[in-house]
C-alpha cells in the first residue's frame, strides 16, 4: 500500500473540483457533452482514424458521429441495432439510419444504411424512431422525418418504412411508402415533434405517443390506429408535464411486478406495472417514472412515490442519453441502449475522426420495492472475460490504496465488494445542502466533497484509469451520510474532475444517491471499464453512473487500477473479482 495523496496534489485536486462543481452551478458544462449542431455539417471524411480513446468491447462504427440508438429489435435470428449516424463526419449533420446485426447484442457485423433521405417527407433528415413487430412477424419503423430546415431545427413529420424482403434476416432494404408522412403536427410544435414510440395494441388499436413541448410543458402525444396506417390523435396528452422542457426520444413498456423477465409491450395484466421515460433536451439527461396505464382513457399516471420532474429518477446519472429499450422474445427481457456522447472538444472529435459510443446493452426490470428499476450488463459480456484476479478480506486504512495487478485495467470488467465494522464514523450530511439545486444534488455534493476530501465512513472506491503517480486518475466511490434523527443517505460518485491533464476536456464530477439498507455493513460496486468510457452498477444497479474520461499518461500499458479508501474507517475488500475484457468484433 502507498499514501493516498499529497499535500500538493490535494490542493491542485480539490481546487480542480471546486472549480468544476462552480461551473455546474452556474449552468455551463451540462451541455457541453451532449452540444448538437441543428445543421448539416460536413468534414472530410477520415479512413484512417485515431485509435486512441477507441473503445474494445463497446459498439461504435469505425469512424464518424453516432448519437442515438434505433429501433433496437430481434427478427429471424439476429439482433438488430439501428443508430443516427453521419457518414460524412465526426459531427452531428447528413443523418441517416446505420444500421448493424447481431447474434450475441456484443459482436456486430455492419451493413449498409437502413433508411437515408431521399422523399419530400424526409429530404432534410430521418431522425429517431422506433421499430414494431406486427403479426406475422413483420417489423415496420416508424421515424422522425425532416420536410423543411424551417423553423429550427426542422418541420417534423412520423413517417413508416417496412422491409422490401421480409424473408431477410439482416433486412438490408427497406421501402419508405408514398403515403408518408402518416402523422403529422397539426396544432403541434412542428419543430418539437419527433421521436414516435414502439407502438403496442388493444383495444383494437394500435397506439404510440411522439414527444413534443409547448413552451416549457413536456407532452407526449398519444395517436391510435386500427392499420397502422392512418392515425388519429387522441383528445388528450398520454402524458404531460409543466416546466420541463421538451421530451425527446420518449418511451413507454410494460414491466413485471413480479420477478425479473421482461414483457412484450403491449402486454396487460394485474402483476403489471409501467415505465415512462423521457429524455430531457434541457438537462440531456434520462429519466423516467413508474407507474399505471389508465386503459379507459388512454393516459399515464406515475405512482405517488415516482418523481416527476427534474428531481426525478434516471436510468444514469452520467453521460447517457436518449436511450431505447426493447423486449426480447429470446431470453424474455427488456434490454436497454443509451448513448454516451464524447467529453473530448469538437474539434479533438474531428481530428480523431469519430465521436459517440453507445454504452453496453443493459438488462432492467423492477426492484422488490416496486419504486425504482434496476440496471445490470446482459450476460453476454461474460462472453469476453479473460484473464483474472481475485482478492479476498484486504484492507484498507485511511489513506491508503491497493493496486490490482495481473489484468488488462484499460478494458476490464470490475465486481468488488466493500465491507465495515460499523456506520459510526459516517460524516454528518450538512443541511445547507437542501439550498443546492435539487436536480443536481448528489452531483454537487461529489464535487464539494470529492475523493481528496477526507471523510469518516468514506470515501471509499475505485481509482480507475490512474497514471502510474496518480497525476491522474478516476475516482468511483461512495460515501455515507448520516442525517439527522440517525438516518443514513449513501453518496455515490464518477468523478472525471482528476481525469486528465488535458485542461479543455470537459470533465464533470457525476453523482446519485443509493437507496440500500446498510445493516449488513456493505456495499458493492461492478465498473465496466474501455478506454475512455466507465460505466458503475451501484448495490446490484440501483443507481449507475457513466463517464467518458480522457487520460493523456493513463493510457494502454501506462493505466493502472487501485482500490482505495480515504475515510477514517477501515474499509475490508471482502470481494474482488476483476477480469480482463477481450476485444469484441464491432463493425
Amino acid at each position: 500500500m502507498m499514501r493516498f495523496f499529497d499535500t500538493c496534489l490535494w490542493s491542485l485536486t480539490l481546487l480542480t473540483c471546486l472549480l468544476s462543481t462552480l461551473n455546474i452551478f452556474h449552468g455551463r458544462g451540462v451541455m457541453a457533452f451532449h452540444d448538437i449542431h441543428h445543421k448539416l455539417y460536413e468534414t472530410n471524411s477520415v479512413e484512417n482514424v485515431k485509435q486512441v480513446y477507441r473503445t474494445g468491447y463497446h459498439f461504435q462504427p469505425k469512424k464518424n458521429w453516432m448519437n442515438d440508438p434505433n429501433a433496437p429489435m430481434y427478427y429471424k435470428g439476429f439482433y438488430h441495432l439501428f443508430y443516427q449516424y453521419n457518414p460524412k463526419g465526426a459531427v452531428w449533420g447528413n443523418i441517416v439510419w446505420g444500421h448493424s446485426v447481431s447474434k450475441d447484442l456484443i459482436n456486430w457485423i455492419p451493413l449498409e444504411p437502413a433508411i437515408v433521405p431521399s422523399k419530400p417527407f424526409d429530404r432534410y433528415g430521418c431522425w429517431s424512431g422506433s421499430a414494431t413487430i406486427l403479426p406475422g412477424d413483420k417489423p415496420v419503423i416508424v421515424y422522425t422525418g425532416i420536410i423543411n430546415e424551417k423553423p429550427e431545427p426542422g418541420h417534423q413529420v412520423q413517417n413508416y418504412a417496412i422491409p422490401a424482403n421480409y424473408s431477410d434476416p439482416y433486412l438490408q432494404k427497406w421501402i419508405k411508402p408514398d403515403n408518408n408522412p402518416i402523422i403529422k403536427p397539426i396544432h403541434e410544435n412542428v419543430s418539437s415533434f419527433r421521436d414516435p414510440t414502439t407502438a403496442w395494441f388493444n383495444n383494437g388499436h394500435w397506439k404510440l405517443i411522439v414527444g413534443s413541448k409547448s413552451d416549457l410543458r413536456g407532452i407526449a402525444y398519444l395517436y391510435r390506429s386500427r392499420d397502422f396506417i392512418k392515425w388519429t390523435k387522441a383528445k388528450h396528452p398520454f402524458h404531460t408535464k409543466n416546466d420541463i422542457g421538451m421530451w425527446e426520444c420518449p418511451d413507454f413498456y410494460p414491466i413485471s411486478s413480479q420477478g425479473t423477465n421482461g414483457l412484450d409491450t403491449s402486454t396487460l395484466g394485474n402483476d403489471v406495472k409501467y415505465v415512462f421515460k423521457a429524455s430531457l433536451d434541457l438537462t440531456r439527461f434520462d429519466y423516467y417514472t413508474i407507474g399505471r396505464y389508465n386503459l379507459v382513457k388512454d393516459i399515464y399516471v406515475p405512482d405517488n412515490t415516482s418523481v416527476d420532474g427534474w428531481a426525478g429518477l434516471r436510468y444514469d446519472y452520467g453521460n447517457f442519453y436518449a436511450s431505447k429499450t426493447f423486449f426480447d422474445p429470446i431470453k424474455k427481457r427488456r434490454i436497454l441502449w443509451g448513448w454516451a456522447n464524447e467529453s473530448s472538444t469538437r474539434s479533438e472529435d474531428i481530428a480523431k475522426g469519430w465521436s459517440g459510443i453507445q454504452l453496453i446493452p443493459r438488462k432492467v426490470w423492477l426492484d422488490h420495492s416496486g419504486h425504482s428499476l434496476l440496471q445490470w450488463p446482459i450476460m453476454e459480456l461474460e462472453s469476453l472475460r479473460g484473464q483474472k484476479k481475485q482478492l479476498n478480506n484486504v484492507k484498507i486504512k485511511k489513506g491508503g490504496t491497493f493496486e490490482v495487478k495481473g489484468i488488462n485495467v484499460v478494458q476490464a470488467d470490475i465486481d468488488v465488494t466493500f465491507t465495515f465494522l460499523s456506520l459510526d464514523k459516517a460524516e454528518l450530511y450538512d443541511e445547507k445542502w437542501k439550498d443546492l439545486p435539487s436536480e443536481n444534488l448528489a452531483k454537487s455534493i461529489c464535487g464539494i466533497r470529492g475523493t481528496t476530501v477526507q471523510g469518516g465512513l468514506g470515501p471509499f472506491g475505485l481509482l480507475a484509469l490512474a497514471s502510474s503517480k496518480l497525476e491522474e486518475y478516476t475516482p468511483v466511490f461512495f460515501r455515507v451520510f448520516k442525517k439527522a434523527g440517525g438516518k443514513h443517505k449513501v453518496l455515490f460518485c464518477s468523478d472525471a474532475t482528476p481525469s486528465s491533464l488535458n485542461k479543455n476536456e470537459y470533465k464533470p464530477s457525476f453523482g446519485g444517491f443509493v437507496d440500500v439498507d446498510l445493516r449488513e455493513k456493505k456495499l458493492s460496486l461492478r465498473s465496466l471499464i474501455d478506454h475512455s468510457v466507465i460505466e458503475s452498477f451501484a448495490e446490484g444497479g440501483k443507481t449507475v453512473i457513466s463517464s467518458r474520461v480522457y487520460p493523456t499518461l493513463a493510457i494502454n500499458e501506462n493505466a493502472h487500477l487501485h482500490l482505495f479508501n480515504n475515510g477514517s474507517e477501515i474499509i475490508t475488500i471482502e470481494r474482488l473479482n476483476a477480469w480482463s475484457i477481450k476485444t469484441a468484433h464491432i463493425n
